[in-house]
């Protein structure tokens, strides 16, 4: 049985594991720890518990707290007992060469972008690995991948617009997500044969689509996460072309009214020349209709209600005649 557990409230120190995988620690969840210290804290618990533990020691936590059993890292020049080098991010797929140990075990082949999905690409093969599996095995299984739901999840294009999903509502996973758009900027993308659509912005049509703008609209979650995390969030959509910032999505929490998402929005601002707030998701949705253009990448980042507005949106836009309403927001 394969599991996917988090820190979120604790409950990571109930599980015990044949094999535990920590892809990186971060104070995430600020409703439920105070510290980063108390985070590790769990994680430690959580090594106690497993038999082998498998670490990424590019995040410097985990490498120096936990000191993994088997560790792997996409920076060649590391230590770890799997590495990558030669690696070519490409308009729909990554290749990179996979070392185990100093030896070479072959090339991997994953139909997603970012050094997130390559590196937990990594942890997989370590896994396997450690499981008995031949590398060609591992490599043709994870060529296959098409993602998890939520997570950069291609929801459709629409007259060259194309839609994106994505659950990020951390600034380290905004970077990432983002990051990982722009590696799209610029570039012609074709369908690959064994790879399904659901995942993946392919053609429209029988022409190439081709990706000029990354358009960011995030719905902040969380007042507390958003106020322990307010200046991170400020620098953290460089990728982006144009930024539009809803207001918080509660969660539960109570709102004491010093804190709302325009003023998160005027943050961005100090550090993105093109940041537009609107209070509603109606807003958003009236406002993508006056902004968005063939060629945009829209990738809505949220861990709340925010992409219920994609299915209208792609309606919107799949009608033979729609209008940009606005040509003032280039």
């Amino acid at each position: 049985m394969v599991a996917e557990a988090d820190e979120s409230d604790g409950s990571l120190v109930k599980l015990s594991a044949h094999i535990g995988v920590v892809t990186n620690i971060e104070l995430d969840h600020p409703d439920h720890y105070d510290s980063l210290e108390q985070v590790v804290e769990i994680f430690q618990v959580f090594k106690e518990n497993c038999q082998t533990l498998v670490g990424c020691i590019d995040c410097f936590t985990v490498q120096e707290k936990l000191q993994p059993t088997i560790s792997y890292s996409i920076n060649s020049e590391s230590d770890a007992h799997y590495t990558v080098d030669c690696v070519d991010y490409r308009s729909n797929v990554t290749l990179a060469r996979v070392w185990e140990r100093g030896q070479i075990l072959g090339q991997l082949e994953l139909g997603l972008l970012g050094k997130h999905n390559l590196s937990n690409a990594l942890a997989a093969v370590a896994v396997g690995r450690l499981l008995g599996l031949e590398f060609y095995a591992i490599a043709s299984a994870i060529a296959k991948f098409e993602g998890a739901h939520r997570r950069f999840e291609y929801r459709g294009e629409c007259n060259g617009i194309v839609f994106i999903d994505d659950y990020a509502h951390h600034p380290s996973e905004i970077n990432a997500t983002l990051a990982a758009a722009h590696l799209h900027k610029n570039q012609e993308l074709s369908p690959k044969p064994h790879i399904s659509t659901k995942n993946l912005p392919l053609t429209t049509q029988n022409n190439s689509l081709l990706i000029q703008r990354v358009v960011a609209i995030f719905q902040p979650h969380r007042y507390s996460r958003t106020q322990a995390f307010f200046s991170e969030f400020a620098k953290s959509f460089n990728d982006a072309d144009m930024v539009i910032v809803t207001n918080i999505y509660s969660a539960g929490e109570s709102s004491d009214g010093q804190l709302d998402g325009q003023q998160l929005a005027e943050a961005i601002s100090s550090y993105h020349r093109q940041v537009y707030y609107r209070s509603s998701l109606d807003s958003v949705r009236k406002f993508l209709h006056q902004v968005l253009r063939p060629g945009d990448m829209a990738i809505f980042l949220s861990a709340g209600n925010l992409n219920q507005i994609i299915p209208e949106l792609m309606a919107y836009y799949r009608k033979p005649h729609y209008q940009v309403l606005s040509s003032d927001i280039a």
